[in-house]
């Protein structure tokens, strides 16, 4: 059965990284540090950069989505009113931008948990208003996945701009889907259970990284790459635990977000705190560490060669010179 949910640095021994984060990992020789910028945020989980080139972040326990001044810190509320979390993960999840208008994606509520709330795509229309564009429940309900579930109407992770559309994650139903700006919601891929997480999007390629079913061994953490017609899914890095996002840095250098070692509490519960780290990409399809002990952390986003990690715990670290010369592949 899938996982429905999964919602800082010193050095270590060989075998204590490679109990973290899989015998394919590789220590950085430049680790990097991480610097606390923004403290505060509610259930934090999704982000994207958007208009001003400032950070959004979705913050589930409130149902609000905040704005970070990325050269000042400052936080302001950029929309409230949206659905919050009812058991503690879920809500607002996670948001995007098409132009100046911003689209949420909104889980766990409905009435599987008691409330009339829609799981779906809001368009957000001013501060306090808001319109659902698709009702992801209702689709899922009237087509569910072939693999094992228990939250009928999905557990949506993440959303991406893609074709003038979107395409979401459901890290439950394990599969993605695709989602135009009218409604229309169709699926894009449909996989076994692999825990689709943490989007990204070049050109027409999709990248998207996968946490694995639980126990979310090193093994089954990986970023695969397809487009939307195709029959083959190819793995472009392998070896990490719990991966919850995917993102391009400079000259297209890829990274992928380790949560770190599951807390075993339960199905969908995180990962133990800071066993999480950021990973890059290499040529050879293994991970090289950048950072590690981060907080569980479930998104990031990179502007120029600054990673901003965004924490479980409602924290924003940042890290400066993420990469290193040559950049991309």
């Amino acid at each position: 059965m899938s996982v429905f949910f999964i919602l800082m640095a010193c050095s270590t021994s060989e075998n204590e990284t490679e109990e973290i984060y899989g015998v394919d990992a590789k220590i950085s020789m430049e680790p990097g540090s991480a610097e606390l910028f923004v403290s505060g945020l509610q259930g934090s989980s999704g982000s994207t950069i958007g208009p001003g080139g400032d950070l959004f972040v979705a913050e589930g326990a409130t149902g609000e989505i905040a704005r970070i001044d990325l050269k000042t810190g400052e936080v302001s509320t950029y929309a409230t009113g949206l659905p919050p979390s009812i058991i503690g993960i879920g809500g607002v999840t996670d948001v995007a931008f098409i132009g100046e208008t911003a689209y949420a994606i909104v889980t766990l509520v409905g009435p599987q948990f008691g409330t009339d709330d829609e799981v779906g795509v809001y368009r957000i229309d001013g501060p306090n208003d808001y319109t659902v564009i698709a009702n992801l429940g209702e689709f899922t309900l009237a087509n569910p996945s072939d693999t094992e579930f228990f939250v009928e109407m999905g557990v949506y992770y993440s959303i991406e701009v893609f074709r003038d559309g979107f395409i979401i994650a459901d890290a439950h139903h394990n599969r993605v889907l695709s989602v135009t700006k009218e409604g229309d919601i169709s699926i894009l891929k449909e996989f076994g259970n692999i825990v689709p997480t943490g989007l990204d999007v070049s050109g027409n390629i999709i990248y998207m990284a996968q946490a694995g079913p639980i126990p979310h061994n090193p093994e089954d953490g990986k970023v695969v790459a397809f487009g939307p017609n195709d029959s083959e899914v190819n793995t472009i890095g392998s070896g990490a635990r719990l991966l919850v996002d995917v993102e391009f840095g400079r000259g297209q250098s890829l990274y992928a977000l380790s949560q770190g070692i599951w807390d075993e509490v339960m199905e969908g519960s995180p990962a133990l705190p800071n066993t999480g780290s950021l990973l890059k990409v290499e040529d050879d399809g293994t991970f090289r560490v950048i950072v590690e002990e981060l907080d569980r952390p479930t998104s990031m986003e990179f502007v120029k060669n600054t990673a901003y990690i965004i924490t479980l715990a409602g924290e924003i670290w940042t890290i400066e010179n993420a990469g290193n010369p040559p950049f991309g592949s």
